[in-house]
């Protein structure tokens, strides 16, 4: 598919989100109001090289994390990063319900052979020592979300470079509201 098909049906995923966020019925809670304002920044949804680099580095380590709401957490951590929120909450589908089992038994081999064979010592809490399973599968998921932070961003760096008209170095201008001025 040409890459302006994929840039029209994502600018389309953006009106559609933003419709849904300035919904009226939003609209009427105080709490949305300063998550609204920082979340829909315009300038976190425009795609360029360094904040799609970004977005998915976070959304590739929350994958990995054994927890409720990813995505969320995802976005949360994008928006503080100020890298694209699209790409950070897509990048956690990577764990879906089909490959989920798959990530969790590889975590939990790569958490017990990195614990046999480079000697990691179990981690302590508090004066409680974790059962070996348990801990194998901590450092196996906490490994695992790191190295493919790591490993997507220069990645997305070297796709940006294969095919810049895809992904451009830098965002692309945004357009400001013109006021006429009236003398």
């Amino acid at each position: 598919m040409p890459s302006r098909i994929w840039k029209v049906r994502y600018l389309r995923l953006v009106r559609k989100v933003h419709r849904l966020m300035r919904h009226p019925r939003l609209r009427r809670f105080e709490w949305w109001k300063g998550i609204r304002t920082r979340l829909l920044n315009r300038a976190l949804w425009q795609p360029c090289r360094d904040t799609v680099a970004g977005g998915i580095s976070i959304g590739l380590f929350f994958a990995m994390m054994p927890m409720p709401m990813q995505t969320i957490a995802a976005a949360a951590i994008a928006v503080r990063s100020r890298v694209n929120v699209p790409f950070a909450v897509a990048a956690c589908f990577v764990s879906n319900p089909l490959t989920e089992p798959f990530i969790r038994v590889s975590q939990f081999r790569m958490g017990s052979w990195l614990r046999e064979n480079l000697d990691v010592t179990i981690p302590r809490v508090g004066q409680l020592s974790l059962p070996q399973g348990v801990a194998d599968f901590i450092i196996g998921f906490l490994l695992a979300g790191i190295f493919l932070a790591f490993l997507a961003y220069p990645l997305v760096h070297l796709f940006s470079a294969i095919l810049p008209e895809t992904l451009p170095i830098r965002p692309p201008a945004l357009k400001r509201k013109r006021r006429s001025s009236a003398n």
